[in-house]
């Protein structure tokens, strides 16, 4: 018997009964009882669940609001299943089929509760747009609203979102706008309520609103807990402001409120990000003496804080402590422990981390040995990156395109293009098969050692060996072919692209744009910055200053302006770099009321003079005449010139 048969069977097996009798009545309870086990299960499909509200709703008898809340509390929690993809989905759907059915309302009676699940549904379905919908009808239905109903939203609003991906400024104006909706209810906001919008303002990096909540919260005389407190912390040190993360502890300690292990981590973390070993082991000993016992992610925490900026010796204490405890020795975490040290330019801590975990006899990977040949790279001590290229193959380990390519790619930008061939060819021979960024390596060194036919023949070769061709690549090419003035070719591919499926990004129009600059083709360069808006791209801030100090160099002053004007409109803030080579730009031209505006928007912002602009200053208001009249036209900390001229 199928399914649908078997739930037909619920309300047909007493249709010779009266409609008052007990087994009639009981029916549609039974049947969607039997439905909310199968969600639970997993085992429930869309079609079997219309088909049980498409029964449901030719009842006369009215179905019990808790049950009818229960099933939807199922669906809401459901996980994805080869019967359902998404029940939360599901269960907005069947709500609006009880919401557009004349008989629903009297069969299917919705209660406050009702809402509360179904915008927990729109959350977890990552629609909380939905569920600002259903609360709006929530509130035109006169129901009433519950703190829970809040509480549940504010949470849902920040749950929508991967753990990893901030709120944006609409959804957090949405959350603010919820909480003080809440207030003029008459209902009073609890600690999980502040808990919830502290929770959502951390996600959006907002932790200024995110204090003032929590300052709010203090003055009402609401008790913070140690989960809001988390929160804070969190939020702080997501954004590197370690100081205001310790602070944050401090004041909870004296609230009297217990940290515990999240709270401890985070902090010792901070600690150790600073550099502050000492107070890390401070807190350290602390969180033992107050019974909190610590986990592997604390100890992590404290390893890499001695890994970069203290004693080995200390780390092997930690590590003797660990095993004690039984925990695992976790080679992938030293392994972003050497990643991070190399990218800052520590490879000899590296060096140093890695041939301890090999004394200790733990196994390196082949992500340590690819950091480390890496980090010897952009130092430029490509013996070194061999020797360990060379020991990991002595290890046993099977050099993957990724350590070939990090070697290839050092002897590349060392200008060593023909070593940089022999090892491509090396891994060929090997049987490896070279990836996307393996090609782009080589043909941007051939372009670099002006070997533009050798370059083009490897492009060429990458076809047709069948690897994938990127945006990358294209882009590579095309920056390669302008470097060497085939301005032309680069045209002619560029063109190409644009007729293919292939998605233009703003990072190879902007490198068009800096080639037609090269090439003194500024109507094709004014033409493709003017394309950009029609392609749905958005303007970079490379772009921007590629435009401005082209215009500036070729004496088109006003178009400069314009396009300053344009970028500040469009919400992209000029940094330092485009602010001093502008101003250097426009003193060479002599434009001093110009320069002057820079000048202050320098000021504005808080940037430094690099010593360039500095010197440029001192050089030209150190002649006499109009000069040092114009002068005064600067902003007036900048007037320091007039005593440097006359030095």
């Amino acid at each position: 018997m199928s399914s649908r048969a078997r739930l037909s069977s619920k309300f047909t097996t007493t249709a010779s009964s009266t409609a008052s009798s007990p087994s009639r009545r009981s029916a549609p309870i039974d049947a969607l009882a039997a439905t909310t086990e199968r969600a639970r299960a997993g085992t429930l499909c869309p079609a079997d669940a219309h088909h049980l509200f498409d029964e449901l709703l030719r009842q006369p008898t009215r179905v019990p609001e808790r049950s009818l809340n229960g099933f939807l509390a199922a669906l809401a929690k459901a996980p994805p299943s080869s019967a359902c993809s998404d029940s939360p989905a599901l269960a907005v759907a069947l709500f609006n089929r009880i919401s557009r059915d004349s008989a629903g309302p009297g069969v299917m009676p919705t209660t406050v509760h009702t809402y509360t699940i179904l915008m927990d549904c729109c959350c977890r379905a990552r629609r909380p747009d939905l569920a600002f919908a259903f609360f709006g009808r929530l509130l035109q239905t006169g129901l009433g609203i519950q703190l829970i109903t809040f509480t549940s939203l504010l949470k849902g609003l920040c749950d929508a979102k991967r753990t990893d991906e901030a709120l944006d400024e609409g959804e957090v104006a949405k959350a603010c706008d919820l909480f003080h909706e809440m207030v003029q209810q008459g209902i009073s906001p609890d600690v999980m309520t502040y808990s919830s919008i502290i929770h959502a303002l951390g996600k959006a990096r907002a932790m200024d609103k995110a204090e003032m909540f929590f300052r709010q919260m203090v003055d009402k005389g609401v008790q913070p807990n140690s989960v809001l407190y988390n929160n804070i912390i969190h939020g702080y040190s997501t954004l590197g402001q370690w100081k205001e993360a310790v602070r944050v502890f401090k004041e909870m300690k004296q609230q009297g409120v217990k940290p515990d292990v999240v709270s401890y981590s985070t902090v010792i973390a901070a600690f150790c990000r600073m550099g502050r070993l000492e107070d890390a082991m401070s807190i350290f000993s602390h969180m033992i003496d107050q019974g909190v016992p610590p986990n592997e992610a604390v100890y992590h925490c404290l390893i890499k804080g001695f890994c970069t900026h203290g004693s080995l010796v200390k780390v092997k204490e930690l590590l003797s402590e660990m095993i004690s405890k039984g925990m695992h020795l976790d080679v992938v975490f030293f392994s972003s422990v050497i990643n991070d040290l190399c990218k800052e330019g520590k490879v000899m801590k590296a060096q140093q981390v890695f041939d301890f975990i090999r004394h200790i006899g733990l196994c390196p990977i082949i992500a340590m040995f690819c950091s480390l040949m890496d980090g010897y790279c952009l130092i430029g001590k490509m013996k070194e990156a061999s020797r360990i290229f060379d020991s990991m193959v002595s290890a046993g380990i099977e050099p993957d395109v990724v350590a070939y390519g990090t070697l290839i790619n050092g002897y590349c930008k060392l200008g060593q293009i023909d070593t940089g061939l022999n090892i491509f060819r090396e891994m060929l021979l090997k049987g490896v098969k070279p990836s996307t960024i393996a090609y782009s390596i080589v043909i941007d060194g051939l372009f670099h050692a002006g070997r533009t036919f050798a370059a083009k023949e490897k492009f060429q070769e990458m076809i047709e060996s069948g690897i994938p061709v990127d945006i990358g690549i294209y882009n590579t090419v095309l920056n390669g072919l302008l470097r060497n003035n085939c301005f032309d070719e680069a045209d002619t591919l560029f063109k190409k692209l644009c007729s293919t499926n292939v998605k233009i990004d703003i990072v190879i129009v902007t490198t068009m744009i800096s080639g037609m600059f090269k090439a003194r083709r500024i109507e094709v360069a004014k033409y493709l910055f003017d394309s950009i808006s029609a392609n749905k791209l958005v303007p970079s801030i490379v772009t921007y200053s590629l435009m401005i100090t082209n215009f500036i160099n070729e004496g088109l002053l006003e178009e400069a302006d314009d396009i300053f004007s344009a970028m500040e409109k469009a919400g992209c803030a000029p940094d330092s770099i485009l602010l001093n080579h502008a101003t250097r730009l426009l003193l060479q031209k002599g434009e001093i009321i110009r320069a002057a505006n820079y000048l202050a928007k320098i000021d504005e912002k808080n940037f430094s003079l690099e010593a360039s602009t500095t010197e440029m200053l001192i050089s030209l208001f150190s002649r006499e005449g109009t000069w040092l009249e114009h002068i005064k036209l600067l902003p007036a900390k900048y007037q320091f010139t007039v005593g440097a001229s006359h030095s």
